[in-house]
């Protein structure tokens, strides 16, 4: 049995990303979502741009911010915590 690779779980593994602050890893499950064309999401985008911030990546955390409207993904008052 697979579990069905879609936002849901990949939000869900971006979250647990950024509490184990494993930023890189967030940032690959970002990319896994755009090789397997799984929609990202605010959640997705918040919860990498976070785990970026809190290790201290700012480039990283400020490219994804910037990058959301790219995606068609609208930023809420979470996103802007981040910057």
């Amino acid at each position: 049995d697979s579990v069905d690779r879609d936002t849901i779980v990949f939000s869900a593994a971006v979250s647990a990303c950024e509490k184990g602050g494993a930023w890189e890893h967030a940032l690959q499950l970002l990319m896994d979502m755009a090789d397997s064309s799984v929609a990202k999401d605010t959640i997705t985008f918040n919860a990498a741009g976070s785990a970026c911030a809190k290790g201290g990546a700012w480039p990283w955390a400020l490219q994804l911010v910037s990058g959301m409207a790219d995606d068609g993904v609208e930023r809420d008052t979470d996103t802007l915590q981040i910057v």
